[in-house]
């Protein structure tokens, strides 16, 4: 799947690259960069004041906090400063500073969330501070993912494992097929591919889906590029005319948002 970070970019995207990222000192040189302030130290040092109470580092135990837009931790090498960001189809970074040392790591994976960036900064303070790896940290990290991840990709193919037995045959792909909307999402449109339905959301259709049938006007499609196998419904509802007055994307009815109402016929 082709990747469109546009969407998600302004929450905290940054576009560059490892070299660029590997001459990163701005932050721990208090906002001089190549001996030119391009950030007042008081500005900056304001990004770095402990706000929210985040708990307890899940591998660590560190104490950790959110400033303005910096994890502030307070762990086994003393005070850092961090963050991670992720898109869905395989790209992840994560930065950790020790400001008190003028120490940093940035990593990029292209890879779904999994202890790799994590274990590999926890391993490398190690070995700047101590001399040697304490533990397994990428193992560790991998483990705290897994069960974020685990649980609900089980339970979904649990839920799906196997239709009714029997199952209620489905209505014909026009009682499907046509233009959905509601305000949250935008439109949507439903159309048919030989002997498959198309899910097509987004402008101009961009996210495009093939409707497995599950049961009845229950379908199945499988969103997630990064876990393939995760089952997800799209359900239907029949009007009095046979046609469906409206549908349910259960992958974005978190917020109970997700159902679209037919429209244009």
């Amino acid at each position: 799947m082709k990747r469109d970070p546009d969407a998600q970019a302004p929450a905290g995207g940054v576009s560059s690259t490892a070299r660029d990222l590997s001459q990163w000192r701005l932050v721990l040189g208090n906002g001089v960069y190549a001996g030119e302030t391009l950030i007042k130290a008081d500005a900056l040092n304001q990004t770095h004041v402990p706000l929210m109470a985040r708990g307890k580092n899940p591998v660590s135990g560190g104490e950790s906090f959110y400033g303005l837009g910096w994890n502030v931790e307070f762990g086994r090498h003393g005070l850092s400063w961090g963050h991670a960001g992720a898109f869905s189809v395989g790209a992840r970074t994560l930065v950790t500073l020790f400001p008190e040392e003028k120490l940093g790591i940035v990593i990029i994976a292209n890879a779904f969330s999994t202890g790799v960036p994590e274990g590999l900064s926890d391993s490398f303070a190690d070995l700047v501070f101590d001399g040697t790896v304490e533990k397994d940290w990428i193992k560790a990290w991998d483990d705290t993912y897994a069960s974020l991840f685990g649980p609900a990709i089980a339970a979904a193919k649990a839920t799906y494992a196997a239709p009714p037995s029997p199952a209620r045959p489905s209505g014909p792909a026009g009682a499907y097929a046509g233009s959905y909307s509601n305000d949250f999402i935008g439109d949507a449109i439903v159309s048919s591919a030989g002997d498959a339905l198309v899910l097509k959301i987004g402008p101009a259709g961009a996210r495009s889906y093939s409707l497995k049938h599950f049961d009845g006007d229950l379908f199945l499609t499988f969103p997630d590029a990064e876990t393939p196998d995760r089952p997800s419904a799209v359900g239907f509802d029949i009007g009095p005319n046979g046609k469906a007055s409206a549908m349910t994307i259960e992958f974005l009815d978190d917020n109970n948002l997700g159902t679209l109402r037919r429209v244009g016929d």
